[in-house]
């Protein structure tokens, strides 16, 4: 199949055949309100051609009616596919909250992939069908973007920044997926497999990879490692808050604005700690930007978020109280 031209992919999930029946339905509009007119100039140029006897003086009857008509029902007709599409582009951003959560890490010239259980693949995107999939994406370099065909989905992927898209496929079978945003000098090979598996084989194969360690778990092995228990611990004499229940709590910054602890802000409380200081705290923290790449900085907004249903601490990553 990836070998193949395709002119019309085959859909593996509903939103994809929506977007089929969306296409096709604006496609017979465009032709309804179209033809008419190219028929008509047809006509009227053969009729009114030069040489030939016709009446040419402007008729002197109008109907008002039919000339509102014209301009009124194409507009609602317009505005009626306005309305569709707008539905349909706000329930593709909007995963359910028991989304299968994958990371996507992308790069000169290669897609990584590291599921929740801690299983990783490059190039390859396996899927369970029927379930809900939502991709976190970031890129290491440049600007990419992930296009899987048979999903009609596609999303740019940014450099120190998470995208998200989600899906859910219910074809089970090997489609492309590429890359979509022209990253440099290989990105025609910057391709891969979307293999959607039946529940039982994806969690045949989730076992056979062999991965016990969840993101979380290596992320907690990256915080000790890198020296941030030293300052973040329990036992720190520098006295650093605590993170226990910082994500997704609402964090006051220095000037009195606020900010959500989401995954994009514990990125950059990672990556440019002083970027958005807390009140209250000073800018000490280092910057982890040259140490930490994005999978590792994957991890550890994982490991943070696993500390969410702790009680909330009074402070977070970007400073110490003074």
């Amino acid at each position: 199949m990836s070998g193949s031209i395709l002119l019309w992919p085959p859909a593996a999930s509903a939103y994809a055949r929506q977007v089929d029946v969306l296409i096709g339905t604006f496609g017979a509009l465009v032709v309804l309100l179209s033809a008419p007119v190219f028929v008509l100039m047809i006509v009227w140029a053969w009729r009114y051609r030069k040489g030939r006897r016709a009446d040419r003086s402007p008729g002197r009857n109008r109907n008002i009616w039919l000339e509102t008509s014209w301009s009124v029902i194409p507009f609602l007709l317009i505005l009626g596919f306005f309305f569709w599409s707008s539905a349909m582009f706000l329930s593709v951003q909007t995963p359910p909250d028991d989304a299968l959560t994958v990371n996507v890490v992308a790069k000169q010239w290669m897609w990584k992939f590291q599921h929740a259980g801690g299983a990783r693949e490059i190039n390859d995107l396996h899927v369970p069908a029927g379930r809900p999939v939502r991709l976190t994406m970031t890129s290491q370099d440049v600007i990419h973007s992930l296009f899987v065909p048979a999903l009609r989905i596609k999303q740019d992927v940014l450099p120190e920044r998470y995208t998200q898209l989600w899906f859910n496929a219910d074809h089970p079978g090997v489609y492309p997926l590429r890359c979509a945003e022209y990253c440099g000098t290989d990105h025609s090979e910057m391709i891969g497999r979307f293999i959607v598996q039946r529940p039982q084989d994806y969690a045949l194969w989730i076992s056979r990879m062999g991965m016990d360690e969840g993101l979380a778990k290596s992320g907690k092995d990256l915080f000790n490692k890198v020296g941030c228990s030293g300052c973040h611990g329990p036992a720190s004499p520098v006295h650093a808050p605590s993170l226990d229940g910082l994500y997704g709590s609402v964090v006051a910054l220095d000037g009195g604005r606020t900010v959500r602890a989401d995954g994009q802000y514990l990125h950059d409380s990672i990556m440019l700690p002083n970027s958005q200081v807390v009140a209250g705290y000073k800018p000490i923290m280092p910057a982890f930007g040259n140490l930490l790449d994005e999978e590792e900085v994957l991890q550890l907004v994982a490991y943070l978020k696993s500390r969410k249903s702790a009680t909330p601490s009074s402070g977070e990553i970007g400073g110490e109280r003074p």
